[in-house]
């Protein structure tokens, strides 16, 4: 990248595409009524599709500001983002605008980090550079119920010289609701290409049979070319993926963060009962993943307890099968518990993941189904 105060070696142009320039020509822009702010937002109507940029040529969308309307969960995961690149049938990102944003839970949080911000809860920012050869495209999908209100501004430079280790950006949301027991969470579904791993935007809702006790025990794993069982990467638990430890309360860093937590103090409620649902991210800028043939990155579902809890926890659930970490075949006795009320181990749990990865990769579309239907991003959430 340039140094800020050097101009590039051929004529690259700057653009800002909105409604008040919708192709970005040259000496086109504002001119509805009169130049007087006359097409600064448009009304999207249930089940219609936004085109947001169409762009022909080499360049880079460097900025993406957005903001709506209606701010509630069936609209930030009601609307869809999607971004084709050179020419391809399927996209290389997609997902909720929330979730992609780096929001969570259907919620409009306050933050910045280094690849996207909502200075006041009510935006949508995006810094990532996302280099295109041919074209690119993106647009927004409204399959919410209502109609929705929308203003954007996609600042990109086109007539770029692009060399062939470019690589395009991809993004995927998926959900678990809720996870399987003994099944990792995946994060990034198993792709096929070359490429680095950017990072994640995560979510949990606690599984309300499981709120008396800790969630975030589980390691997060990349599998590199070729991984089979193990992987060649593998963290020590949730809190340490996002450079924190002993716990998980709100706080906003340029890498890493945990910046929700549906709780009445924003924290822990006590010492027994932790937060309805928490958001949180990890970048990795500093510490690049590259990978060569494939890859598949997950994240355990496992929490921490004392036996104390864990026994509260089958008084309140009758019935419920609490599985020890392991090879999946063993279970906790209330016996084992009642004798030592004041040991801990981590175990397996079942809990609401939400997951949106964010990726490079030598191809301009991935091999990724679309993602969830609306009714399913939207269940149990406020």
């Amino acid at each position: 990248m340039k140094k800020l105060y050097q101009m590039p070696e051929n004529k690259v142009q700057s653009r800002w595409i909105s409604l008040e320039n919708k192709t970005g020509e040259k000496g086109a822009g504002g001119k509805a009524n009169f130049g007087r702010k006359g097409s600064a937002c448009t009304n999207l109507a249930a089940g219609e599709t936004l085109v947001l940029a169409d762009l022909k040529g080499s360049g880079t969308i460097r900025r993406i500001w957005i903001t709506i309307s209606e701010r509630d969960a069936q609209a930030t995961r009601g609307l869809k983002i999607e971004m084709f690149w050179d020419g391809a049938s399927r996209p290389a990102a997609q997902g909720p605008i929330g979730d992609f944003f780096c929001h969570s839970q259907g919620r409009m949080l306050r933050f910045e980090n280094a690849c996207f911000s909502s200075p006041e809860a009510r935006t949508f920012n995006c810094t990532i550079p996302m280099p295109f050869k041919e074209s690119a495209k993106l647009q927004l999908v409204n399959e919410s119920e209502k109609e929705i209100t929308v203003f954007f501004d996609i600042n990109c430079t086109l007539d770029e010289i692009h060399d062939g280790q470019m690589l395009y950006f991809h993004s995927y949301w998926r959900r678990e609701n809720p996870t399987k027991t003994r099944e990792d969470m995946a994060i990034l579904p198993k792709i096929s290409g070359k490429g680095r791993f950017l990072g994640c935007n995560l979510g949990v809702k606690i599984n309300e049979q499981m709120n008396n006790f800790w969630w975030g025990e589980g390691e997060v794993k990349a599998y590199l070319d070729g991984d089979d069982e193990y992987p060649t990467l593998c963290g020590t638990g949730t809190e340490d993926y996002i450079g924190t430890g002993w716990g998980q309360g709100l706080f906003v860093n340029r890498f890493q963060g945990n910046h929700f937590i549906d709780a009445e103090d924003g924290k822990q409620v006590d010492d027994s009962t932790f937060a309805k649902a928490y958001g949180f991210y990890r970048f990795h800028i500093p510490d690049p993943v590259y990978f060569y043939e494939d890859i598949k990155v997950v994240i355990q579902v496992m929490g921490g307890a004392y036996y104390s809890a864990l026994l509260e926890c089958m008084d309140k659930n009758p019935g419920i099968k609490l599985m020890k970490a392991g090879d999946g075949t063993r279970y906790y006795t209330r016996e084992e518990l009642e004798a030592r009320p004041e040991h801990a181990e981590v175990l397996e749990r079942f809990d609401d993941y939400t997951a949106t990865a964010y990726w490079y990769m030598d191809k301009p579309q991935n091999e990724l189904p679309e993602i969830a239907d609306v009714s399913e991003r939207i269940k149990d959430l406020a």
